[in-house]
């Protein structure tokens, strides 16, 4: 049994039709009540989160090094290496320490987030850099670059969860709610088109997710999937109409561009005052292109061209794994495959791994998921259950689409595998993702414990003690 979290508190709480009393002084009706105070640790953190995030953590140490090839200049054999561990160990403190803040504190300053990363891909449209023709990027110095959409997806998370956790009701939640949460979702979705379409449908792919969890009535969830079509169609026709090369492609350089197998794209090249080559890309024909490449399909006899270099050389990968693979560090395709170290690292563990390997990595992100839907059942609010579940699904859904690109269940496009794929930006987001699911495992309040709902219902904000009806109806 949990001790209580806090002291005397003037307050009288009613949870799920009950009534309780916080403390040993009641107060009348008139009574103002006292500020609440931060929540305390109840429990430990998750060790099935802990163990899945750890075991992840040593294949992408592992699979990294043998995928990165390509990137080894000179002598310096554990450069990429040690760049990658670098932003893991990052990755790690930003973990433990997210898990030991109360996820209430984030969940207030969710609408800061999202203003915060809303404005870092806007800045990113008209001060950023461009990568391999793709997303953009918003340049550091020294080389160091940051992705305004990863930050963003995991912003929209949380915003998400506490506009769904302040408006859910017994019969799912309000109208109020749902419009709110769509109205957010077209606006960053329609900032995001620019960085890549896939992110876009991600984002919306995760709002839709956590809709359902909350329980919106299916005429509801029509409605908002209009609200995003409309949207995406708009954002569509403005893109088309506007002028072929555009400033937002304008820095890319020509042998970037040549090198990005499978994002070509119909390319101008002009010679400037400063005598560099500078591209004009339109992304429009690269989506095309890719679209007409994946339903034409992939044959044995197909020469290998720019089109297809990268879906025929991960195809070549996977079959050179097999069953139980070539070892780590025997991959054949990481000196030819562009991007392994990234955007296809899933075919470089299979080939290294076999079909065993790639099968044991699909099976850590579902339990991940799926450990925490058991937690988000278990917790007595809604917003804690929104916010560990936007969280989980957030990253699933990114692995697996990863795994479908590389498989070719999907059309081409850039997605980094979550905690294992090299992306400085990709590990911190996602590694502050799991913090948060820990924060939710260590200090949300379980149907079971009474004294630890008291509690909570003291931590939080009126607005934010929604009950979780899903546990509530056990």
């Amino acid at each position: 049994m949990a001790e209580p979290l806090y002291d005397s508190l003037e307050i009288r709480e009613t949870v799920d039709g009950a009534t309780f009393t916080a403390g040993d002084t009641k107060t009348s009706g008139n009574a103002a009540p006292k500020s609440p105070k931060p929540m305390a640790k109840v429990r430990r953190p998750d060790p099935y989160l802990w163990g899945i995030y750890l075991m992840l953590l040593v294949i992408s140490v592992v699979e990294l090094f043998s995928a990165s090839s390509t990137e080894i200049v000179g002598e310096d054999v554990y450069g990429p290496l040690t760049r990658h561990c670098i932003f893991l160990v990052m990755g790690l403190v930003i973990v433990l320490w997210l898990q030991r803040t109360p996820y209430v504190i984030i969940c207030r300053l969710s609408w800061v987030f999202a203003a915060l990363s809303l404005g870092l891909v806007l800045l990113s449209s008209f001060m950023g850099v461009e990568i391999n023709g793709a997303q953009r990027a918003i340049s550091l110095g020294g080389g160091m670059t940051i992705q305004p959409a990863e930050i963003v997806k995991l912003s929209v998370v949380c915003l998400l969860a506490y506009i769904l956790g302040r408006n859910q009701r017994p019969g799912g939640v309000s109208n109020q709610g749902v419009i709110t949460a769509a109205i957010v979702v077209v606006v960053f979705g329609a900032c995001l088109f620019r960085n890549g379409l896939t992110n876009m449908i991600l984002l919306m792919g995760v709002s839709v997710t956590m809709m359902i969890i909350g329980g919106i009535p299916i005429r509801k969830m029509v409605y908002v999937l209009m609200a995003y079509a409309i949207g995406a169609g708009a954002v569509y026709l403005v893109k088309s109409a506007s002028p072929a090369g555009s400033s937002e492609f304008e820095k890319v350089k020509q042998e970037q561009f040549l090198a990005s197998a499978g994002t070509h794209a119909t390319a101008s090249v002009n010679i400037g005052a400063s005598g560099k080559a500078s591209e004009k890309i339109d992304r429009t024909e690269t989506r095309l292109k890719r679209m007409k490449n994946f339903f034409h399909g992939v044959h044995p006899d197909d020469p290998i061209t720019d089109d297809n270099r990268q879906v025929m050389l991960a195809k070549f990968a996977q079959a050179n794994g097999g069953v139980i693979g070539q070892g780590p560090g025997n991959s054949r395709e990481s000196a030819r495959l562009p991007l392994a170290f990234s955007d296809y690292i899933y075919s470089i563990i299979v080939e290294d791994t076999g079909f065993v390997g790639g099968v044991l990595v699909l099976v850590l992100f579902l339990l991940m998921l799926a450990r925490a839907g058991r937690i988000a059942f278990k917790c007595s609010r809604a917003l804690p259950a929104f916010l560990i579940l936007g969280c989980a699904v957030m990253i699933v859904f990114q692995a697996l689409v990863h795994m479908a690109i590389v498989t070719g269940l999907f059309p081409v496009s850039g997605q980094p595998l979550p905690f294992i794929s090299k992306g400085g930006t990709s590990v911190l987001v996602m590694s502050a993702a799991l913090g948060l699911m820990l924060s939710v495992s260590r200090f949300a309040s379980f149907t079971s414990d009474g004294k630890a709902i008291k509690a909570e219902l003291n931590a939080l904000p009126e607005d934010m003690q929604a009950s979780n009806f899903s546990a509530a109806e056990k």
